[in-house]
């Protein structure tokens, strides 16, 4: 990226007075505008289920703490292009939240003083959790510095895995982030079986065409969408398909198609034939008109709206309850399906793991337009209190959260209380709620501050019994 007009501005600036003092990364607080600012305006994204955080308690007491109030500018579709937008024409808010900002955009618009430097102000006096954390935990500071020295962003990590239900090794809950999923009401109207191979759940998917599923069920007058997910997505995409011809690629980052065999050599899986027989498979599906034609285009809430509405016949997604709402108990998660017959891949099911979810900085970062950054970073170090991230992550105590038990550790409400109390499941709760950005959920948090929610531990059981056994050697 260029310099600035406003970096260039500035060493004029400091030329002509020669009384600018240069400060070197965790110097001393570069003095930036307004330090008695409290109203700040923050942009960022959201999930697509949030309410909003404009009327969430745990935000309003939290900005009531610090003293400050906060503009929040949130959206769950077309985030990157509104970020493009401002940081391009240098409209900078105070920060930005959960942006996801890879470890290139990090150093660049740390570089031309896009981002600030919050290494002097990660202090005991001013950031007292995360200072703790981050001195107990120095993998994660190592992890957020910079290779000039700087720390841009605040950390965000959430740390759950198989070791948290009982197994010897700790896989993350994110190492198979998509499920798929097949509307059994529609199985079973037909006389159909659950597919367990590639091949059966094609002519699944040509019989719920057929039929007009949708309509004929629900009395959807749409259109039967026999198959709708996105391209290479997270957790919703068709990767998860690729199992079926010895691998799977999740999400759309290039760099996850970098595996690195137990061997030590590095394979490129869109340079390999199963690749290759893998995509022109799926493509012969999407020609014959089984699979949604939105599915390179659509979003989050588009394919929701499609599911939840009783079009789609199978989709791909974290888990059933958040995609298929009221409709949810007519779906089932589909096993891992074996590869074509008559190929190569027959009888062929395996899995490439995703690795543990990284340490990462892009979920909060200031602007050189703050004025008052250590105003708005006591505000956001309330964020790595234990009963506050669980809070952020879930849902408020008192909703989500309703006591402690003998231990003092907070209990989460389960799917039947949620659904008397407040006519919808717990993830629909958490969806609700959710807020994204700088959070620190550490393994010692889970049975010492609040139990595991049950479907996490659900997906990890389904996980280790119906998934781990088809994991092969790869891992990322």
């Amino acid at each position: 990226m260029k310099k600035s007009f406003k970096r260039i501005m500035g060493m004029a600036l400091a030329v002509c007075m020669l009384a600018m003092v240069l400060a070197s990364c965790g110097g001393g607080v570069e003095k930036r505008g307004d330090e008695n600012q409290t109203d700040f305006y923050i942009v960022g994204g959201m999930s697509t289920l949030s309410s909003g955080y404009d009327s969430n308690p745990v935000l309003e007491q939290l900005a009531e703490n610090a003293g400050i109030s906060i503009e929040w500018d949130l959206m769950s579709d077309s985030l990157s292009e509104r970020v493009g937008v401002l940081i391009g024409g240098q409209q900078y808010p105070d920060a930005f939240i959960a942006v996801g900002f890879s470890q290139g955009d990090i150093a660049e618009y740390g570089e031309d003083e896009t981002f600030i430097d919050l290494t002097p102000y990660i202090t005991p006096e001013i950031m007292p959790n995360l200072y703790a954390i981050l001195e107990k935990h120095p993998e994660i500071r190592a992890a957020i510095t910079m290779a000039d020295g700087c720390i841009y962003g605040l950390p965000s990590c959430e740390m759950m895995g198989t070791g948290a239900i009982g197994e010897d090794e700790n896989l993350s809950i994110y190492s198979v982030p998509e499920f798929s999923m097949i509307n059994k009401k529609w199985l079973d109207d037909l006389g159909l079986p659950v597919p367990t191979t590639l091949d059966e759940l094609h002519d699944a998917l040509v019989a719920f065409k057929e039929n007009d599923m949708a309509k004929k069920i629900y009395g959807n007058t749409q259109g039967t969408i026999p198959m709708s997910t996105g391209f290479d997505q997270w957790c919703w995409g068709q990767e998860i398909f690729y199992a079926g011809f010895g691998f799977t690629n999740f999400t759309s980052d290039v760099c996850a198609d970098l595996i690195v065999n137990e061997d030590g050599n590095v394979e490129f899986v869109c340079a390999t034939d199963k690749y290759r027989d893998a995509v022109s498979y799926i493509s012969q599906w999407f020609r014959e008109g089984l699979m949604d034609l939105e599915m390179f285009s659509q979003s989050t809430s588009q394919l929701i709206a499609k599911v939840s509405q009783g079009r789609v016949g199978v989709t791909t997604w974290w888990e059933i309850n958040e995609i298929a709402g009221d409709k949810a108990s007519d779906y089932v998660f589909l096993p891992p399906l074996k590869g074509p017959k008559g190929t190569a891949y027959e009888n062929t099911c395996n899995l490439t793991l995703r690795a543990g979810t990284p340490i990462t900085s892009g979920n909060l970062n200031i602007t050189s337009a703050c004025g008052n950054p250590e105003g708005l970073l006591r505000y956001f170090d309330q964020w790595y209190d234990g009963e506050t991230v669980m809070q952020l992550q879930y849902a408020p105590i008192g909703i989500y959260f309703s006591e402690k038990d003998q231990s003092g550790v907070w209990q989460v409400i389960s799917d039947e209380d949620a659904k008397a109390k407040y006519g919808r499941s717990a993830g629909e709760l958490k969806g609700q709620y959710e807020v994204y950005g700088p959070r620190l959920i550490l393994p010692e948090y889970y049975n010492s501050v609040f139990y595991m929610e049950d479907r996490a531990t659900d997906r990890l059981h389904y996980l280790v019994d119906n998934w781990l056994p088809y994991a092969n050697a790869h891992v990322r």
